[in-house]
């Protein structure tokens, strides 16, 4: 008993190194660090050089038939002598946590040094340092290589590391007498005392890096948390009711004294203390804020008078300053603000630091929403270009005529112009409208066109009721059947017909507009679909811009379709998820 107790004294020391290197971050990233030749290298002496301490910190033993003694040792080894030692512990670890080649490379330098100290298990002791360090490798391997292996893990390895090199003592060490004598007194201890350092040095380690984990995960957490508030706060820009919001937003996750924005000119916000006097709107006076506006760079000022409050007794004494850049333009500054120069921690900076990068990526996706928001305002606009003026001209003339010979038909078709002008004009306003509203909008222009071309038009709607509430972006149908009447059926001798259909296919709905004209060339199909060709009527472009538009929205699976064949007439068709809502008015 007395030697187990001495043992576990020895590895206290042992377990103290260890708690003390996973305090230093160069060997918590050394762990974690991808298993290459120059981290292997670097881990094999590590804890090779672990190996080393636990053996100069071992408990020197004369075994004889009748008696041992322990005597501390610390220099070369007699003939008659062994250690009972923690050497097992370093090199251990060091597979357990590196491999069978860092298992390899810490037994060889610590089993090395061990030989070279003599005595009659010098040679098994070397040689056992050696087979701890692979075993320990190959438990690694055989959990799947995971980050820290299971303390439970950990202390079965030593037991069996421990109880192996016991067993190389036993058949290497002469005189076997004196090596039976000497494992009946070390063994036992031995193997508990450095199987319990081997687990609890693990457990340090996961703890560390447990505790790592859950920090970063809850900092993670609130970064996205802090990031999701910000985008819905800066959706309108940077203005001074977004930047009071995102002022308190952060006031409240950071715990700073006070958090303060502005922009090339004004202070934008001040939230916290301070701002009875810190108001926004007022012009920027710091002189460290204006560094930042002119160096792009964050900074801290080193005096009050930098701070330059004009308001005689304010509590603030010291800022981090943080530049917030669009697109690589400063456009304003985030400030975090103390009132004791003592209250900035070392991690502060770089939070802030953080946190503006942060910002000023959120405001360069909100610019690029708004630009692509601009782009399909633009898109629909040019949609709403294409309304040739000849169709209105030819829209009046046809209600002119009718207004004496049949008035009710001519107020029908007016009212229908009018629905059609309000439709096309109100298409920007919205995302999506039902296909309701776009089938209203294609019925209005067909009304307009049969009225015209009477019986040298067919039009047929196939159209499953309970799919009229499926969304779609708005001008999307009705490009479609126009281009079917003025380019399909142009110069067509029989009558012209338009086939809307309108069919669920599994988890999407498939959308349709046939005619019997002219067909289109395989040549032309591919133009009209990935290029901004303009023919004299506008309707490539259309063609593109629906296209387009449909990608956006819900993927290449919703893109348009052609199919056609010249003089066998063309189908357009698209399809887009199985999505129902409201729609608007």
């Amino acid at each position: 008993m007395q030697l187990l107790f001495l043992m576990i004294e020895h590895i206290g020391l042992i377990v103290a190194i260890a708690f003390m290197l996973t305090r230093l971050t160069a060997f918590r990233d050394l762990i974690d660090h991808k298993l290459d030749s120059g981290t292997i290298i670097r881990l094999s002496i590590v804890f090779g050089l672990f190996g080393i301490v636990g053996t100069y910190t071992g408990i020197s033993i004369r075994p004889s038939t009748n008696s041992f003694l322990w005597i501390p040792r610390v220099d070369t080894i007699g003939f008659e002598e062994a250690l009972a030692n923690s050497r097992v512990v370093g090199v251990v670890i060091g597979g357990l946590l590196g491999g069978p080649w860092v298992g390899l490379g810490a037994g060889l330098i610590a089993g090395i040094h061990r030989a070279l100290l003599g005595g009659f298990t010098g040679l098994a002791c070397g040689i056992s340092t050696v087979t701890e360090g692979l075993i320990a490798g190959l438990v690694y391997l055989k959990i799947g290589n995971r980050r820290i292996v299971p303390t439970s893990k950990a202390l079965f390895t030593g037991v069996v590391a421990e109880t192996v090199q016991m067993v190389i003592i036993l058949l290497i060490a002469k005189p076997w007498e004196s090596a039976v004598v000497l494992v009946q007194v070390i063994a036992l201890p031995m193997i508990l005392a450095n199987s319990f350092g081997i687990a609890l040095f693990v457990a340090i380690i996961r703890s560390v890096i447990h505790e790592e984990d859950r920090i970063e995960a809850n900092q993670a957490h609130k970064v996205l948390d802090i990031a999701d508030q910000m985008l819905v706060n800066l959706r309108q820009g940077l203005t001074e009711e977004s930047a009071t919001q995102l002022s308190k937003l952060l006031l409240k996750t950071t715990g700073v004294s006070a958090v303060s924005i502005t922009d090339h000119e004004k202070i934008l916000s001040h939230v916290g203390v301070g701002d009875d006097h810190h108001l926004p709107g007022h012009t920027i006076l710091t002189e460290a804020t204006k560094k930042v506006l002119r160096t792009g760079k964050l900074y801290i000022p080193k005096s009050l008078a930098e701070i330059h409050c004009p308001q005689k007794g304010c509590p603030l004494a010291v800022a981090i300053i943080v530049p917030l850049k669009k697109s690589d333009e400063v456009i304003g500054v985030l400030k975090f603000y103390f009132i004791n120069i003592k209250q900035i921690k070392p991690v502060d900076k770089e939070v802030a630091q953080g946190l503006g990068k942060l910002l000023s990526h959120q405001l360069e996706v909100v610019e690029a929403q708004n630009h692509a928001r601009l782009i399909r305002e633009a898109e629909i606009k040019a949609l709403q270009a294409q309304i040739n003026p000849h169709f209105l001209f030819n829209s009046l003339n046809t209600i002119v005529a009718l207004i004496r010979t049949q008035p009710n038909m001519a107020r029908k078709l007016l009212i229908q112009l009018g629905n059609f002008f309000r439709k096309n004009l109100n298409a920007s306003l919205y995302e999506f409208v039902t296909l309701r509203q776009e089938i209203d909008h294609t019925c209005a222009y067909l009304d307009i066109e049969q009225a015209r071309f009477t019986e040298r038009l067919s039009v047929k709607l196939e159209i499953d009721s309970k799919l009229e509430n499926v969304l779609l972006p708005p001008l999307t149908l009705q490009p479609l059947v126009e281009n079917g009447v003025r380019h399909g059926l142009k110069g067509l001798e029989k009558t012209g017909e338009i086939i809307v259909r309108v069919t669920e296919s599994k988890e999407y709905v498939l959308i349709s507009v046939k005619d019997n004209g002219i067909g289109i060339s395989p040549e032309r199909i591919g133009e009209l679909l990935h290029s901004r060709t303009v023919s004299q009527e506008g309707t490539g472009l259309a063609l593109y811009n629906v296209n387009q538009r449909l990608k956006f929205h819900f993927g290449e699976e919703s893109q348009l379709h052609i199919d056609s064949e010249l003089e066998q007439g063309t189908c357009v068709w698209f399809k887009v998820p199985l999505q129902q809502g409201g729609g608007v008015t």
